[in-house]
């Protein structure tokens, strides 16, 4: 059983900025997520596009922002539970919730705030018939470990950002990278297009366009892919591989929270806006793009906002009619977990004589 004091369902930037801002208050905080590293959204979809509308950044890309955010609330020490979705929760007869992930991975707090985004993020599949019996044999929709296509046959289909920036790297890995894509051109970063144009003319990437994946071929396990192509004639052919990995983005989906008796409305949660971002269930918290409310933005700014206020609420909870006197940071300075203090320096007081 993992315990801790604010238990955080999504790892993305609200969730990771919601370890600092109850760090602050001396709060423990562990955080569960489907993907398979922190971040949410701007990992896993958009690392290398630029947000503009953080505070203090101009601009800065949603990868880095997650690095920024991970390197702020390190020193709180946060948990996590990666690669499990948040299946279950029981409320205990003391108050406090027990949260069972679909691995069977057990967590328990008296506070629980959801910040999952849209949702837990699932691969969209292509409309291939025998592919869920490939799943885990040679078929994959998101690249956890680049290390297992070492010196194998790989086919990629899409034609995203995704499916760019992976046929690049693995064609350093892998034996034998082949592209697909239904239409000759791409949808994404010019500078990835023309990479891989010039892996392309190196040889390095076979590229079979305008073309679609029809159907799997393989005993037990993925041995090659039937691909239809259609230029002037359209025509049929296998290509051999030992993985085939569509990536055709991720569709949000709020998934096994739904039924957690929370008021939802429009795939959101409803929440209690005037105050602290409470749900119909109390203890129960939803900050970020998951919850709604009158005037509603779905920005990471008001993510932030929305966390902050969450979590004096959460220390309300956890230490009952105990006063929090807030400091500014400038002010108290922050004592991390680990040990270590961040404080101004400060003033030296000398008479000048």
């Amino acid at each position: 059983m993992i315990k801790t004091d604010i238990l955080i369902i999504g790892a993305g930037p609200t969730g990771l900025f919601t370890v600092f801002e109850a760090g602050l208050l001396k709060l423990k905080c562990h955080l569960i997520d489907a993907l398979p590293q922190a971040g949410g959204q701007c990992s896993e979809i958009y690392p290398k596009k630029p947000i503009y509308d953080i505070p203090a950044y101009p601009e800065i890309l949603a990868g880095d922002l997650t690095e920024k955010l991970l390197e702020q609330c390190k020193q709180f020490e946060p948990g996590f539970t990666l690669g499990e979705r948040a299946e279950t929760i029981e409320k205990q007869e003391d108050g406090s919730f027990i949260v069972t992930t679909n691995r069977g991975t057990k967590h328990q707090a008296p506070v629980v705030a959801i910040a999952g985004g849209l949702g837990s993020f699932e691969p969209r599949k292509p409309l291939i018939d025998n592919i869920l019996s490939f799943e885990d044999k040679g078929v994959e929709y998101i690249i956890k470990n680049p290390e297992i296509y070492r010196n194998k046959r790989v086919v990629i289909a899409g034609g995203g950002d995704s499916a760019l920036d992976w046929s690049i790297f693995l064609s350093d890995v892998a034996k034998e990278v082949t592209l697909i894509h239904r239409r000759n051109e791409f949808r994404g970063h010019l500078d990835s297009v023309e990479k891989v144009q010039e892996l392309k003319n190196k040889g390095k990437i076979n590229l079979v366009t305008p073309a679609e994946v029809m159907n799997i071929v393989g005993h037990h396990k993925v041995e090659a892919v039937v691909v239809s192509q259609s230029q002037h004639i359209e025509k049929e052919f296998e290509i051999e591989c030992d993985h085939f990995i569509p990536l055709f983005g991720l569709s949000p989906k709020l998934g096994p929270i739904a039924n957690w008796g929370l008021e939802i409305e429009k795939n959101a949660i409803k929440v209690n806006n005037a105050l602290d971002y409470q749900t119909n269930i109390p203890g129960i918290f939803a900050i970020g793009d998951v919850n709604t409310y009158p005037g509603k933005l779905k920005l990471i700014l008001c993510g932030f906002h929305e966390a902050t206020l969450m979590c004096q609420a959460a220390y309300q909870i956890i230490n009952p009619g105990k006063k929090y006197v807030l400091k500014y940071t400038t002010v108290s300075g922050i004592d991390g977990f680990d040990g270590t203090r961040k404080e101004a320096p400060k003033a030296v007081v000398k008479a000048i004589e």
